[in-house]
């Protein structure tokens, strides 16, 4: 099942609001400073089409929603699907995720970071570059505040379970740890696009399963200080 031609962009369609590359984004990453107000800050890590961003910025608004995809036509495109939408709350960047965790993100900053449907890498020789990996979930440990989410989903059930294994293995972090997974049940697509993702959409009408996990940062108490 490979991916579709993307849909062309209006070339009226001003993108300056919801488009950044992670050369433009300040250092270190300041939410308010980029959305104009301070409220909770969600994070996805590749966005792809940015179904996701475009239907989670408009069911909460009053939090906010930056997405960092890679391939810069999946990011364009996402971010004309939020300028169409007029959406305040909601930006894309492109560039490296893992990069934007470990240099601009701040520690004890984001409530949720979600990871939809990332690339396999199918061979065993390439499964280094997998996004689950422990440098870059100990980063999402970091950069959680204390109860933040860990979202991951993906359709290789090998990768699911490796990925659980290794959460469940990490050595420990000052900031805390992940527990879970927590169940996440599949609901009703009530309508075409209600869907966490495209890919979850194409999934599941194929009739493929999904495989979800959720995790909630615990934070590590801190030790005292000698009388």
């Amino acid at each position: 099942m490979g991916r579709r031609a993307l849909p062309k962009i209006d070339p009226q369609l001003d993108l300056s609001r919801h488009l950044l590359t992670a050369s433009e984004l300040p250092k270190p990453f300041a939410p308010a400073t980029l959305f104009g107000h301070s409220s909770p800050v969600e994070v996805e890590v590749g966005s792809g089409k940015g179904l996701f961003l475009l239907s989670a910025s408009g069911e909460r608004p009053e939090h906010d929603f930056f997405g960092v995809e890679v391939a810069m036509k999946y990011a364009r495109f996402a971010a004309s699907r939020l300028a169409r939408a007029g959406r305040t709350n909601a930006l894309m960047a492109q560039g490296d995720a893992l990069a934007f965790f470990r240099e601009w993100v701040t520690d004890s900053s984001l409530h949720a970071v979600h990871v939809y449907f990332p690339d396999p890498w199918w061979k065993k020789k390439h499964r280094r570059r997998r996004v689950m990996n422990e440098a870059f979930l100990h980063d999402v440990i970091r950069t959680l505040i204390p109860g933040g989410k860990l979202h991951f989903w993906t359709d290789v059930e090998e990768y699911f379970q490796t990925s659980l294994e290794l959460i469940a293995q990490l050595p420990p972090h000052p900031a805390g740890k992940l527990l879970g997974p927590l169940a996440v049940p599949e609901s009703p697509a009530e309508h075409n696009l209600d869907y966490r993702t495209h890919f979850e959409r194409r999934m599941r009408l194929h009739e493929l399963p999904v495989y979800r996990s959720e995790f909630s940062k615990e934070a590590t108490p801190a030790i005292p200080a000698p009388a």
